[in-house]
């Protein structure tokens, strides 16, 4: 059975009144990561879509490169989304939740945090509620602020990127030492490893963009130091 069979499913199974909040408690014991993470998406997307007030095409394009959904099964994914929006739980909730999946897995919280940031830039804006949304996002999953100006950078074009923070270095760390942190970087980032690791085949996308800003950081900050 599908991800979007077992969610429809357990949609059909729902009583009057339950939110969607119930479908992820269900479908979260045991924990199965590929439909917590798509629930995840939907719900926060959902709950970002409310921060700006608008919900445009670009930005279900957008979602839709970061899941494939078919066809048949558009209807579901829709009624996930329009739950969310009108659910009681808050953001928050959802974001908790995500994180106590993954609270030893920071690569994919941080993935599910660069899935967001593609859908807020989609519509060629970057809301200061989408900011705002996203930040309490990333410190819910207890992200540290430096691992979210990287994210940010390399989605929102005015926001230009340090590349020591994209590498999680300091200035004054010596080139070995930033060396050693690119390449761990580079591994962390590689597509197959994002594959291997249970992440949706669209993550690949995602890891394609941050393998690009950590090769970039390096070349920026070796042909500094040799300069």
């Amino acid at each position: 059975m599908s991800i979007w069979s077992r969610i429809a499913a357990a949609l059909q199974a729902l009583s009057s009144g339950e939110g969607l909040a119930v479908v992820f408690e269900r479908l979260r014991a045991p924990p199965e990561r590929s439909v917590a993470f798509t629930i995840a998406v939907i719900a926060l997307g959902a709950k970002m879509a409310k921060a700006d007030g608008l919900v445009t095409r670009n930005e279900v394009a957008a979602f839709r490169e970061v899941f494939t959904i078919p066809s048949a099964e558009e209807a579901n994914a829709a009624r996930v989304f329009n739950m969310a929006r009108t659910d009681v739980a808050g953001f928050d909730y959802y974001a908790r939740q995500i994180q106590r999946m993954f609270a030893t897995d920071t690569d994919m919280l941080e993935y599910l945090l660069e899935c967001l940031f593609h859908v807020a830039v989609a519509d060629g804006t970057y809301h200061p509620a989408e900011d705002d949304f996203l930040c309490q996002v990333s410190r819910i999953f207890k992200l540290d602020d430096r691992a979210f100006r990287a994210i940010r950078t390399r989605f929102v074009p005015d926001a230009p990127p340090d590349p020591y923070d994209v590498l999680e270095v300091a200035p004054e760390d010596d080139i070995e030492t930033i060396r050693a942190a690119w390449r761990a970087r580079v591994r962390d980032s590689h597509p197959d490893r994002a594959i291997a690791r249970g992440l949706p085949e669209e993550a690949i996308k995602m890891a394609e963009k941050r393998l690009i800003a950590v090769n970039r950081a390096w070349e920026e900050i070796s042909r500094n130091r040799a300069a």
